[in-house]
Parts: C-alpha cells; sequence; structure tokens
C-alpha cells in the first residue's frame, strides 16, 4: 500500500466523520525547525493553473503555529495569485521540478502607504505588492534546487493596485539566507531587502535578464553571497540605501565572493544610488562580469553617504561599457537635510575589463570640490581596454548635472582613458589603459586635485593625441618607471600643476 493512498485514505474517512481535513499540531509534541510541512497536504493543487495561495499560506501558518519548519514544494507548478506572507523560523525549501508562478490576475496585495515615498523611486518605497513579502521576521530561508518565477506577470514600472513588482520583498528582518534556488522573471525586482542584516546566499541563480534588477541589498549589514550568478537587464547586484523606512540606516561588512554577474543596460555591481546611510567594509573577490550598458564596478554616492573601506580583487571584466566609475553628487534625496557624501578608501586590485562596442564610457573618478573630493584610492594591477576611435578634442573639464549617477551625466571626456577630478591620493600601480581603435585623445587626464601617482604604468599613444598624461591643477603629481605601448617614455603635459615624487 503506497503511503500516498494511505494519506488520502485516511483523509476521506475524517472528512466523512465531519472533521477538518487538514492536519492540525499536536500541542503536546511542537514541531522543531526541522520539522517539513507539504503544501500538498494542505490543499496545493501543483497543476499551473489553480490557484494555490490560499494553500501555501496555510501551510506557513502550521509550521508557524508549531515553532517553525520547513514548508515543501514537492515537484509540479503551483500558481500563485495572491501575495504570500512569510513568518518567523520558516524555510521555503523548493524542489527539482518544482516551480512558484506568477500570476496575471491582478490579485496581489495592494502597495502600502508610505510618508517617505518622495525620497526614493517608487519600487524602492513600497514593499506589499510582491509574490513573497514579509516586515519585522527572524531566520527565514529560501532553498532547494526548484525555481520562483515572476511567468511574465510581474511589473516593471510602476504598477497599479493588485499587480506585483517583485518576487520577494522584505523589511527589518533579522536572518535571511537565499540558497540554490532559481529566481526569474521578477519584473522590478527578483529581490528586494530593506534593513535585513545577517544575510547569507550560496549558489543562487538570479535570471532577470528580460524584465530589470535581480537583488537591490538596501541598509543591510554582515551579508555573505557566494557562488552567485545574477543576470539582469537593469543592475545585477546592487548595494543601497534610502529612507523607504523614514530612517538613514548603516551599511555594511558585506563579502560577495566566486561570483558571476551582467547587466543589459545597466550596472554589474552598483553602489547606489539610492545612498542615505554610510556604507563600510566590502570585499569583492574572484568575479566575472560579462556585460554592463553602464558600469561593470559602479560607485555613486548621490545622497550625503559616505562609502569607505571597499575592497575590488582578482575581477575580470568583458562587455562592460564603463568599466569602472566613482562619482560624488548633489542630489541629497534623503531625510534629514543630507549634505554632500564621500568616497575614500577604495582598492582595486588584479581587475581587467574590456569592451568592444560604441558608446563606451571612460574610467571615471568624479568628485565634489574642496572637503568632498574622492580621496585615497589606490589601483594595482588593473588592466583596461576601451575601443577608442575617438578624434582629438579640447581637454578641458567636460559638463557634469551633478544631480545625474548616471555615466552620461559627465559629457564626453577629453581622454579615452583614466578622467580624474575633484580627486587626491589616488594610486596606479603596474597598471595599463589602452584601446582596440586608434584614439586622438591623451590616455589620462587629471584635474583640480592633489597627490596623484602613477609607477609602472603603461599608456597606450593615440598618433594624433597632444600627449599621454595630463596634470590640470594638480599640486603634487608622479610619474615613475611609466611607458607607452612601444617602450617609449611618456609625455606629460601640465598646466597649473606642480610635481613631488617621494
Amino acid at each position: 500500500m503506497s503511503k500516498q493512498w494511505l494519506t488520502k485514505s485516511v483523509m476521506a474517512i475524517v472528512v466523512l466523520l465531519g472533521v477538518d481535513a487538514m492536519p492540525r499540531e499536536s500541542a503536546s509534541a511542537p514541531a522543531t525547525l526541522s520539522a517539513t510541512f507539504s503544501v500538498r497536504d494542505y490543499g496545493a493543487m501543483g497543476n499551473g493553473s489553480a490557484n494555490d495561495s490560499a494553500a501555501i499560506n496555510r501551510t506557513i501558518d502550521a509550521a508557524s503555529r508549531a515553532g517553525g519548519g520547513i514548508v515543501l514544494f514537492p515537484s509540479g507548478t503551483y500558481k500563485s495569485s495572491n501575495t504570500i506572507h512569510l513568518k518567523s523560523n520558516i524555510t521555503i525549501q523548493v524542489d527539482a521540478g518544482a516551480t512558484i508562478l506568477g500570476s496575471s490576475a491582478d490579485t496581489y496585495d495592494p502597495p502600502e502607504p508610505n510618508d517617505y515615498d518622495e525620497y526614493q523611486d517608487y519600487g524602492h518605497s513600497h514593499f506589499h505588492n510582491a509574490m513573497f513579502y514579509g516586515d519585522r521576521l527572524k531566520n527565514i530561508a529560501f532553498t532547494g534546487t526548484g525555481t520562483i518565477d515572476g511567468g511574465g506577470n510581474l511589473i516593471t514600472g510602476n504598477p497599479k493596485s493588485g499587480e506585483a513588482d517583485k518576487i520577494l520583498s522584505l523589511t527589518r528582518c533579522d536572518g535571511l539566507k537565499v540558497d540554490t534556488l532559481r529566481f526569474r522573471r521578477g519584473g522590478h525586482f527578483a529581490i528586494l531587502t530593506n534593513n535585513c542584516n545577517n544575510i547569507t546566499s550560496d549558489h543562487l541563480i538570479i535570471d532577470t535578464a528580460s524584465d530589470r534588477d535581480g537583488w537591490n541589498i538596501i541598509s543591510a549589514q554582515n551579508v555573505t553571497i557566494t557562488n552567485a550568478n545574477f543576470a539582469a537587464n537593469d543592475d545585477a547586484l546592487a548595494f543601497k540605501s534610502d529612507y523607504a523606512l523614514g530612517a538613514k540606516l548603516p551599511n555594511g561588512h558585506v563579502t560577495v565572493t566566486d561570483s558571476a554577474f551582467s547587466a543589459g543596460c545597466c550596472n554589474a555591481i552598483m553602489f547606489g544610488s539610492e545612498t542615505c546611510g554610510d556604507f563600510t567594509d566590502y570585499k569583492f573577490e574572484r568575479i566575472t562580469i560579462t556585460g554592463a550598458g553602464k558600469s561593470g564596478l559602479g560607485m555613486v554616492s548621490m545622497d550625503g553617504a559616505n562609502i569607505t573601506d571597499v575592497h575590488y580583487r582578482d575581477i575580470t571584466m568583458t562587455g562592460t561599457k564603463g568599466h569602472i566609475m566613482q562619482k560624488v553628487g548633489t542630489r541629497k534625496r534623503c531625510g534629514n537635510n543630507p549634505g554632500v557624501g564621500h568616497i575614500s578608501g577604495i582598492t582595486y586590485e588584479n581587475i581587467t575589463g574590456s569592451y568592444t562596442g560604441t558608446g563606451a564610457y571612460s574610467p571615471t573618478i568624479w568628485g565634489e570640490a574642496d572637503g568632498n573630493q574622492i580621496s585615497d584610492v589606490t589601483f594595482t594591477n588593473v588592466n583596461l581596454e576601451v575601443p577608442g576611435g575617438n578624434g582629438t578634442m579640447g581637454t578641458g573639464v567636460p559638463s557634469n548635472d551633478p544631480k545625474n549617477y548616471n555615466p552620461n551625466s559627465i559629457g564626453t571626456r577629453p581622454s579615452y582613458g583614466w578622467y580624474v577630478h575633484n580627486a587626491h591620493h589616488i594610486t596606479w600601480l603596474d597598471s595599463e589603459v589602452h584601446f582596440k581603435n586608434n584614439d586622438g585623445r591623451p590616455g589620462i587626464i587629471a584635474s583640480n586635485g592633489s597627490f596623484l601617482r602613477f609607477d609602472k604604468l603603461v599608456d597606450e599613444r593615440g598618433t594624433n593625441s597632444p600627449y599621454d598624461i595630463g596634470f590640470q591643477s594638480i599640486t603634487g603629481y608622479c610619474v615613475t618607471n611609466s611607458q607607452n605601448t612601444k617602450g617609449g617614455a611618456l609625455r606629460v603635459n601640465t598646466t597649473g600643476s606642480t610635481q613631488s615624487c617621494p
């Protein structure tokens, strides 16, 4: 006699006796956190057409009443037309062959009001309108080798009431694990977490290449991500800090290793643009980036944040329209009247970048004046290749929109390689910059700053470029042991600058 036949027979007898057929937990023997509650036992059909939301929520409620446990999705397709409400000490386990599928029925929870929605985009301001939602929870996990799929039904713009724009939405949580699953077609976000701390993720797959963002980690501390594979259209992995919860919150102590990212239109790994709270202690190591329409490694402080102690190491980028960008802006879209932020204490080691398309952005460091200059940044063995192909142009400071964080907010850089503005104590060691196609611009231009050092730099020379490195109003520049790609000495042009080599 099969276990499945026996279970169905017992449930049928219970119904004939007039008793609720849904399992009840014994008060004398509460479930442990390892207890398993199958959604099938609570009425889920798993046939891809029936709405299983109510059954899924019943299963979560049962596990919660028992003190927590595993909510199991066996093989099947579980259509969910309503928001699933998460609770503490719950693990959502989606087995191989199982898919939780979004719906076009427009019956998800409506977006909640937010008194602070003026400080960030609509999608960041509302959390209830999601396939999965939870607030102030502890010890939540998503595991298994199955799939959670919006099904192409989630909204990439501002949703109407009943429409969802994200798969997983969590606020003010403590203890989140997301492992081995595949999230796909997430709408605006596959995952949006705000003020969730103590996060771990291993072997997570996110495929939102036809939608928008992968995972936005907002106002988070103590995060470890390993072996991730994210392919997004908008930002793949973004670290942000907004004012959606009515407070300026801290961020930091984050490690991302052994992972792969791509972003169609936007940024592969990004700080910002929402940047209210400060960021500190981030490590990115052994990462492959295979596309970014904006920046491979992007970092902006637009809303008053101080970003410091961030380290990139052993990263390979291909197809990144802009390899590296740092910018301090003055948007100030944050409560409590923020000032202008800072970027400092950043290192890049063993980084390569290449791009063969058109409209590339020169790698850029752009600070604000005086005390808001970018400072203390070191590039070691950073080898960047750009498409090139431009002619000669003026070498003055390009235009800039200080309230716009995108790479195109700064006009065409007068250098094909590094452009540095309002920065001090920036160092390049054993690094290279070169082009695919002959370019008439200098390889590097730095304006308004101090103490810039280039040691063992290789800078490719364009046929018609006026010089190789230009310093404009730089106090204390130094170029040593450096050459062009043919072994010749670099041509250095100085305007209102002074040399200072140790």
